[in-house]
């Protein structure tokens, strides 16, 4: 460990305490000053979008600006201001009836804040991914400490500096630095926390949690299958996948991992998918709107998944793409890779880049057993006119969340909880979801001075049996 590192892990543990200590005596922040919080962070996006821009498209060596704008920029501007303008009704006490055997009395659940969260965001969203747990956190009323990945560090200074601007630090914190720093912030003895990340890593955060029981909120991956019914266009479902599939080159959670599609159309599919692509990033080595991979070593990894599935017999099918002219710039070309055998890495790892498998299947049973043989995955999309096709195809799947006929849209739509379930996480976030998931749900049943409840108490005699008789209705 480098005597950076060691010093940033000790300005945590500082902080951390700095927090608590704060959030102990302000344990109640108001409504008012929350949403003051969530407003301060809805205009400094707005007034450093195109410092964010620059420096997220520095870390990549490439990242398109439209595709900045609509899932970190213009994303978390509605998420701040959506939980803004809700916050009132979230954070109400919330009415429960009372059983006649307990009355009289009130019962009610306070909404109160669960006290210092951490948030590990990782690379591929930089901003969004750090501010949206943010924004749950500081609408639910916490204080907060958030860790960035190391492997797009301008963002990270970013946004250690913004927040800085923003919120005192023993309100707000961002701790920068590597995995040594990483695993020491996921040691903390925070009251909730939040990670975002692979499944592998995922467990680690899981277990280091449990050390102090941490409640903890997984947000992973895995393989998001898409899934053609026989009614549906095979190349005008190529339109939306396409698009799906490449956006910020296949770097997104919910991206479509690979695609079924009834058999004998897979080569039909495929040929649609990159003559889609290339209409929408024309000379994607050059084109500013295909954005690069992250980092040398996952360019490596994405071409030697491609490699392997050719070996294997596997048809490859790429885009038109020269090298990339400029030196820095890692951008992969939008690939298909037709029926690759389900023992290969691309079949077996979350892809993570601009490479899509496709499959055939033999009816959507057929489909869904073939996805309920695998871990359960973060999204799931079924293309189908028939809506009972769809319907029933959701009936025999289980997935975090889901879309019809369109990917990756339902993580935009603010009410709708976005999470994972099994092995592609647990706990949500986004509107609600999010608020209550930084918030303690704390029970309170308020009975008068004199309690009808003192009639049954020792020794249990005639007033007991009538009670009785009331419990069994």
């Amino acid at each position: 460990m480098s005597e950076v590192e060691t010093r940033q892990i000790e300005r945590m543990k500082s902080v951390l305490e700095a927090q608590k200590s704060a959030f102990a005596a302000e344990p109640r922040r108001s409504i008012e000053e929350r949403k003051h919080d969530l407003k301060k962070i809805e205009e400094m996006v707005k007034a450093r979008a195109a410092d964010f821009a620059e420096a997220i498209n520095a870390d990549y060596g490439r990242r398109s600006a439209a595709e900045t704008q609509i899932a970190e920029i213009g994303f978390m501007v509605a998420d701040a201001k959506h939980a803004r303008q809700n916050l009132t009704k979230w954070a109400a006490i919330k009415r429960k009836s009372v059983p006649m055997t307990m009355a009289p009395g009130k019962a009610y659940v306070r909404r109160e804040p669960k006290g210092v969260a951490g948030v590990v965001a990782p690379w591929n969203y930089p901003m969004q991914l750090a501010l949206a747990p943010l924004v749950a956190a500081l609408a639910a009323g916490c204080r907060a400490m958030i860790k960035p990945s190391e492997f797009t560090p301008r963002t990270a200074e970013l946004l250690k500096e913004t927040l800085s601007e923003l919120f005192d630090e023993d309100h707000v914190a961002v701790i920068t630095g590597g995995p040594e720093v990483a695993k020491a912030f996921c040691d903390l003895p925070f009251d909730h926390l939040f990670y975002t990340g692979s499944t592998h890593v995922g467990r680690m955060v899981a277990e280091a949690a449990a050390k102090n029981l941490t409640p903890v909120t997984l947000e992973l991956g895995g393989k998001s299958p898409t899934v053609i019914a026989s009614d549906f266009d095979v190349a005008e479902a190529a339109k939306t996948i396409a698009w799906g599939k490449y956006f910020n080159a296949g770097q997104t959670c919910v991206a479509p991992d690979y695609v079924l599609t009834p058999k004998g159309t897979e080569t039909q599919f495929a040929e649609a998918v990159i003559a889609s692509a290339q209409r929408y990033w024309p000379h994607g080595e050059s084109n500013a709107d295909y954005t690069a991979l992250v980092s040398e070593r996952h360019h490596d990894r994405i071409g030697e998944l491609v490699e392997e599935a050719r070996s294997a017999g596997a048809q490859v099918i790429q885009a038109e793409f020269d090298e990339a002219p400029e030196q820095g710039i890692r951008a992969f070309p939008p690939t298909v890779v037709i029926n690759p055998p389900e023992d290969i890495r691309l079949m077996q790892e979350e892809i993570f880049g601009p490479v899509l498998p496709v499959l055939g299947h033999d009816g959507m049973v057929d489909a869904a057993e073939f996805v309920n043989r695998r871990d359960r995955p973060l999204a799931l999309y079924v293309y189908a006119k028939s809506k009972r096709t769809a319907r029933d195809f959701l009936d025999r799947t289980i997935s975090g969340g889901a879309a019809v006929n369109v990917p990756m849209l339902h993580l935009s739509v603010e009410d709708l909880p976005f999470g994972g379930v099994g092995a592609s996480g647990y706990g949500a976030y986004h509107g609600e979801a999010g608020f209550l998931t930084f918030t303690h749900e704390r029970a309170v049943f308020e009975a008068p001075v004199w309690h009808p409840s003192r009639l049954i108490a020792p020794p249990y005699g005639k007033m007991f049996d009538f009670f009785k008789k009331l419990q069994a209705g």
